[in-house]
């Protein structure tokens, strides 16, 4: 059996973090002959759960599980030593009153420290996702307090509004979910992020050609799925978690595997400067993989309905970047 693959999970005892680590452990994501090694990584008031976690992982009896390993957030690099995945679920929640700048800065310096330890411990090809939220930014301050651990590997997670925009289109359009296709997220993982509807597909053809309902396009189906995590909160009482791990075990399959021909996916990734954003900024754009690497779609064209979202969006992140500027090493 090949050597295990070693995935480290911040936040491994929330509920994000319990819905996807089972799941890894499972040979879902990587398949079933491919061992895998959790590194489970919590703040101190939360150990006593993780070792509910431990149990149950224990009582699965998965045999891809290779080992468990908990690990105090106190002692980030353990936590991510020889780590192939950093998982970075973990992060300080929005509370009551609270304005995203604030939780920019309170995040902030967890993720100065979270780059600094992956750089230290984590294996030579490491692969970082920032699921915790404000994610954009967040990655960006650990991928800058990480210079030696080349750009291309940080990645934070728009495949959950992919997904959020891709059931949109296929319920109103009457048509499998399987069948929608090229569903680009452009910018923050936020309330501005632009879903482009304009280059997505439908059973092969152009979405606005199988949904000729303009109205709807602009005026329901945009909000719909920048306001998504709001709506689930206000109907649940609490933030998407099932959804949220989902998508970020899909995000870990779409970078590790070839992506088909005829689509591409959703993911931030460090901008190049390309469709004018900012070169270092992590940026959502549509991505293609080759199974190890990645790449920026190019070529794709905005009208000025789009580009005006695509830049509002993109005003939103400098003005982020620059609230943390001082913390970007």
């Amino acid at each position: 059996m090949a050597s295990p693959i070693r995935v480290a999970i911040t936040g491994a005892a929330g509920n994000i973090g319990y819905a996807l680590a089972f799941r890894l452990a499972s040979g879902e994501i990587f398949g079933p002959d491919q061992p895998v090694h959790l590194n489970l990584v919590e703040i101190p008031p939360a150990l006593p759960a993780l070792d509910g976690v431990e149990m149950e992982l224990d009582d699965c009896a998965f045999s891809t599980l290779a080992g468990v390993t908990k690990v105090d957030s106190d002692h980030l690099e353990e936590g991510f030593g020889d780590c192939n995945y950093v998982l970075c679920i973990g992060s300080v929640p929005r509370k009551k009153g609270m304005e995203r700048g604030d939780l920019i800065r309170i995040n902030g310096p967890i993720f100065t420290s979270t780059g600094k330890a992956i750089q230290a411990a984590s294996a030579d090809d490491v692969r970082v996702i920032v699921v915790g939220n404000p994610c954009n930014t967040n990655c960006l301050i650990a991928m800058n307090n990480a210079p030696d651990v080349p750009r291309d590997r940080w990645y934070a997670m728009t495949m959950l509004d992919q997904n959020r925009a891709k059931t949109q289109l296929a319920q109103n359009s009457g048509q499998p979910v399987a069948n929608v296709k090229k569903m680009a997220i452009w910018g923050n993982h936020s309330a501005t992020q632009f879903p482009d509807y304009f280059h997505a597909e439908i059973g092969g053809q152009s979405a606005p050609e199988v949904i000729s309902d303009d109205a709807w396009l602009e005026n329901e189906f945009i909000p719909i799925v920048q306001k998504r995590g709001a709506a689930v909160i206000e109907a649940r009482g609490a933030s998407s978690a099932a959804s949220a791990a989902n998508a970020a075990l899909e995000t870990v399959k779409a970078i590790s595997s070839k992506t088909a021909d005829d689509d591409f996916f959703s993911a931030v990734v460090c901008s190049d400067g390309s469709y004018g954003v900012d070169e270092g900024l992590m940026f959502g754009y549509p991505v293609k993989s080759d199974g190890k690497n990645c790449e920026i779609v190019q070529g794709l064209e905005h009208n000025e309905f789009a580009q005006q979202k695509i830049e509002a969006t993109l005003a939103e992140l400098r003005e982020e970047r620059d609230t943390v500027k001082d913390l970007l090493a």
